[in-house]
């Protein structure tokens, strides 16, 4: 038999169905506990759970490379807002929580040579491949909040959501608010 490297991740969820934590979850499950939507890079430094202490159930996770809003991202959050607006439409709506960081690997997608090898595999276009690049977080975090703001895909329903830009330095450990939570127009 072959090692693999889930074979320990696979002990600790032994541990973690022993627990009975799992049977403390939302009962809908597009309405997390604290509200909260969280969209971050998939760089492992960048865990929910080890950086902002965030526990089963609290926030909906969508991990992507730089944390980007990209149109996948917009269409998996626009069915999230048509099932509260449609199936809970009383409940409070949650908030969106757009988090970059610095030191992030999707930087790479800056370096030109790197990219155009890349974009041999086909189905990439390399001016939005390019746009990816997170090289300051405090800057693309504002891009990405108002490109959330300014989606149609969205409304109805992004008015009432409040949406926040935030940053994440690796070396300090600090998250930084780069745009206060607000709803769009407000």
């Amino acid at each position: 038999m072959s090692h693999s490297n889930f074979s320990e991740l696979l002990e600790r969820n032994a541990a973690f169905a022993a627990s009975g934590v799992q049977e403390d979850v939302p009962a809908i499950p597009f309405i997390p506990f604290k509200q909260v939507y969280l969209i971050t890079c998939i760089d492992p430094r960048v865990e929910p759970a080890a950086v902002l202490g965030a526990r089963l159930g609290e926030a909906i996770v969508a991990r992507n490379i730089g944390g980007r809003v990209t149109p996948a991202l917009i269409h998996d959050l626009a069915w999230v807002v048509h099932l509260h607006a449609n199936k809970t439409p009383d409940a409070d709506w949650f908030e969106i929580a757009v988090m970059h960081h610095t030191d992030c690997g999707s930087a790479l997608l800056a370096d030109d040579e790197l990219r155009h090898g890349f974009l041999g595999r086909g189905g990439y276009d390399d001016e939005e491949l390019r746009a990816l690049a997170v090289l300051d977080p405090y800057r693309s975090v504002h891009e990405d909040v108002e490109r959330l703001r300014a989606a149609p895909e969205l409304s109805p329903g992004i008015e009432h959501i409040n949406i926040g830009g935030y940053a994440y330095d690796l070396e300090t450990g600090v998250v930084t608010t780069v745009i206060e939570p607000g709803a769009p127009g407000a």
